[in-house]
């Protein structure tokens, strides 16, 4: 009767060992990255490429105005990775003590964004400084709205927007939706609204260049370097110039 009872006894031992050797299963691993908004498509499919290389990976997105994702940072947002639109957004996360090695890693300029009839007949940055021409331009104090204050400074004309958005996909989507007649956007916006705008170069832009800096941030994940890694590879800078920026 005691070798019955020992025998159910060891029996019992294996089948639980055996449930709970069956249930473990191992945990995702989660990468935060903040990036700036005219980094959305490119960083959305460079996201899924290192999922691909880190099976259990997630890679999750924040995607905003730079500025705004600093101040996030800065008052504790859990992020691994932060990609600014600027070095001057990134700056306020390095004095916190809170960014790694910054490295740039694209630049960007910014074109006229028009509907594709282009019912202004906007041609120049000078068009814009006509009352009739209702135009979009981001809070000065983001990144791109930076950008449009050095090249309509450059230019040495003055533009009254009938709205500043807060980031530069909000921007273009006004563009996009006829609310106006022409927005300051980034180059890469204009093509990733495939189609949905026209985009028209003009000469001040070169003097109003984004430098766009990466780096990991304090208490990152150990995945972060090898994602900051992958968008400085050939094969990021293949997905990102594809997508319209320039090498820095």
């Amino acid at each position: 009767m005691k070798r019955l009872s020992l025998v159910a006894a060891i029996t019992s031992v294996f089948v639980l060992a055996a449930c709970g050797s069956s249930s473990a299963v191992p945990a995702e691993t989660e990468l935060t990255v903040f990036a700036a908004a005219s980094l959305t498509g490119t960083f959305t499919e460079l996201g899924k490429q290192f999922e691909a290389a880190h099976p259990g990976t997630k890679v999750t997105f924040n995607f905003g105005s730079s500025a705004t994702l600093a101040q996030q940072i800065t008052q504790g947002a859990p992020a691994d990775v932060f990609a600014a639109a600027s070095p001057a957004t990134m700056k306020t996360v390095a004095d916190a003590g809170l960014a790694g090695t910054q490295t740039v890693f694209v630049k960007n300029k910014l074109e006229i964004a028009v509907p594709p009839d282009n019912p202004a007949k906007v041609e120049n940055l000078k068009d814009l400084t006509d009352p009739k021409v209702k135009v979009a331009l981001c809070a000065a104090q983001v990144p791109c709205g930076a950008a449009a204050v050095r090249a309509l400074g450059a230019a040495g004309i003055e533009v009254t927007p009938v709205t500043l958005e807060q980031d530069v996909k909000a921007t273009l989507t006004k563009v996009e939706l006829g609310e106006v007649d022409a927005a300051l956007v980034y180059r890469t916006d204009v093509i990733a609204s495939a189609g949905k705008v026209s985009g028209i170069p003009f000469p001040e832009a070169d003097q109003a260049v984004n430098d766009y800096p990466i780096a990991t941030l304090k208490d990152a994940s150990p995945l972060a370097q090898q994602f900051v890694d992958l968008v400085l590879s050939p094969q990021g800078e293949d997905v990102l110039t594809k997508a319209g920026f320039e090498a820095p």
